[in-house]
């Protein structure tokens, strides 16, 4: 029988899943060609963000670094394709979807280790950088979520007006 989570692990936890459904929040009820629609120079989409916070976040530090899952390595390494990029042929409900996935996936992975245990893989492209504990793992991952949260609430904002808890006069 698993341990009780302790009080660090169960902050982490709530700051990681709050980060997340204020993702879901930020594309709900999005008009339906809206998801697609680069608003930014770059040429994101709000699908394409997701989609990256899926694949290159949620699968990449847990599944890949922290599980050492084959699979997902392999697809690290052996991709090509650029995770920003959605096809207009794959349902956004899909994507969205595999969003979820993932971060249940990464919570099964977290849950079942220490905060102090060392990634079971790094990959070669990071050069000298390095996080060394599943804690500085999902420490990373809260920013790059929160980060990214907020980029979809000003594009959102951009599309149509839509505004995450923005308190004006």
């Amino acid at each position: 029988m698993p341990s009780e989570p302790s009080a660090e692990e169960q902050v982490l936890a709530g700051a990681l899943n709050r980060q997340r459904e204020h993702i879901l929040e930020a594309v709900q009820d999005i008009r339906a060609d809206d998801p697609r629609r680069p608003v930014l120079p770059s040429g994101w989409s709000c699908i394409g963000l997701v989609n990256h916070l899926s694949l290159d976040v949620e699968r990449f530090w847990f599944q890949a670094v922290i599980a050492g899952d084959q699979v997902a390595i392999e697809d690290v390494l052996g991709s090509s394709d650029n995770a920003w990029n959605v096809s207009d042929a794959e349902p956004v409900e899909e994507v969205l979807q595999r969003y979820r996935a993932n971060a249940e996936r990464a919570d099964g992975i977290i849950a079942t280790r220490s905060l102090h245990a060392a990634p079971a893989w790094w990959p070669d492209f990071f050069g000298f950088w390095r996080l060394h504990s599943l804690r500085e793992i999902v420490l990373h991952v809260v920013t790059e979520t929160a980060t990214h949260a907020g980029h979809l609430d000003a594009a959102r904002e951009l599309i149509d007006g839509k505004l995450h808890l923005v308190l004006t006069e």
